[in-house]
């Protein structure tokens, strides 16, 4: 019998390290792998990396675009980028000699490459599958972009054959514009909780409280966070904020550690910028509180972050805001510590309340990796994905 395959192919992306696409490809891979079904990653972005694929947990993953250094002269750059298509076709097809492909998903924001993808679909005689955990308008605010934007989801949702969903609200925006309900399906937040299980030894010899990911102003409140901090520090004087990540812009970073500068904090913070995937478990499992203080947002509305996810597999309080679809998953005070958005002064006495009443904060940390063992398995919501495919 020829071996299932589901091929995962988007330039939104990178792997095995990256961000928080990243991190949903990969467990939706390990996923499909442990569930019976080979997963394949086609990364189809113009990185110039030393290697070209490999594997990595039984995942086997491609860069088509092939290329090492950056050429000087135009027309060789445009020949490197046809030849990733044709890697791409060629790289898609060989896999099709050896397995059964179920799907294509296409993990993009770009209509040229879904378009790419879509014929690919078709040469394989395969089912495309859209992946949004983001809202596609979220960043157009023109009214002849939006309008050119929700052309571009309708034509999405009339090409594909089914769209995974991070939230109910992008399951009702797709159904909006046009998508039959029997194509949509809800996939919430996966997470990989075995990167942390086991004992890591501490990166510091200080407690902390940490977040992990884009040290943003209007998607993650980075200066709301901030700002909360400085208002508990003379009750919990031996507490650091420790920040892993870095900003979109170079200016956003410098007017964060200026804003630490600013409230006097600056001794008290520590951004230690981008880590590996191996040392996240690490500083998350080791820290007193994990945090987000997304404020309110079309983002935050749309999606659901995979930090969340990955702050409560630690088994550590939780200390998070009140938006979009957190509130259907979490329970202050049950699983998580919950804050009003866009609240300085709630923000900050939830972390206060958690550091002053540790020990039962622990137990609502206890809870909250226990819902992410069930509901946020990758596992389970992968065959949850494969079961959906089966009934096209």
């Amino acid at each position: 019998m020829t071996e299932k395959s589901i091929i995962i192919i988007g330039d939104s992306f990178t792997f095995p390290d990256g961000n928080a696409a990243t991190n949903r490809v990969y467990t939706y891979a390990r996923g499909f792998n442990e569930n019976g079904v080979k997963a394949n990653i086609v990364c189809f972005r113009n990185d110039y990396l030393v290697s070209h694929g490999g594997e990595v947990n039984g995942i086997t993953y491609y860069y088509p675009f092939r290329q090492t250094t950056r050429s000087p002269y135009f027309l060789v750059r445009r020949w490197h980028n046809i030849l990733k298509y044709y890697n791409t076709l060629r790289i898609t097809k060989e896999i099709k000699r050896d397995h059964d492909i179920m799907a294509i998903i296409a993990y993009t924001v770009r209509m040229s490459t879904f378009l790419y993808v879509w014929f690919i679909s078709v040469i394989l005689r395969t089912n495309l599958i859209l992946e949004r955990s983001e809202h596609p308008l979220k960043e157009i605010s023109k009214r002849i972009a939006i309008i050119g934007g929700y052309i571009k989801t309708f034509i999405e949702a009339r090409l594909s054959d089914g769209i995974l969903c991070i939230s109910d609200y992008l399951r009702k925006f797709y159904r909006s514009v046009g998508a039959v309900e029997r194509k949509l399906l809800v996939v919430p937040s996966t997470v990989d909780f075995t990167r942390f299980e086991g004992n890591f030894i501490t990166p510091f010899d200080f407690r902390y409280i940490c977040y992990c990911g884009s040290l943003t102003y209007n998607k993650d409140g980075v200066h709301i966070l901030l700002e909360s901090f400085s208002k508990i520090t003379d009750k919990h004087p031996d507490i650091i904020l420790v920040l892993i990540g870095k900003a979109d812009t170079q200016e956003d970073e410098q007017s964060l550690k200026a804003l630490a500068t600013s409230m006097g904090i600056e001794k008290k913070t520590l951004f230690t910028g981008v880590l590996s995937r191996d040392l996240i478990p690490v500083y998350l499992c080791n820290a007193e509180v994990l945090v987000l203080s997304r404020p309110r947002s079309i983002v935050a509305d749309a999606g659901f972050p995979s930090k969340v996810t990955e702050y409560l597999s630690t088994g550590k309080p939780v200390v998070v805001t009140r938006v979009g679809e957190i509130p259907l998953y979490l329970t202050d005070n049950v699983n998580a510590f919950l804050a009003e958005p866009d609240d300085i002064d709630d923000f900050a006495n939830k972390m206060d309340y958690v550091l002053s009443n540790y020990q039962s904060s622990i137990k609502v940390g206890i809870k909250g990796r226990e819902l992410v063992e069930s509901t946020f398995n990758y596992r389970y919501q992968s065959k949850r994905i494969i079961e959906f495919l089966k009934v096209m």
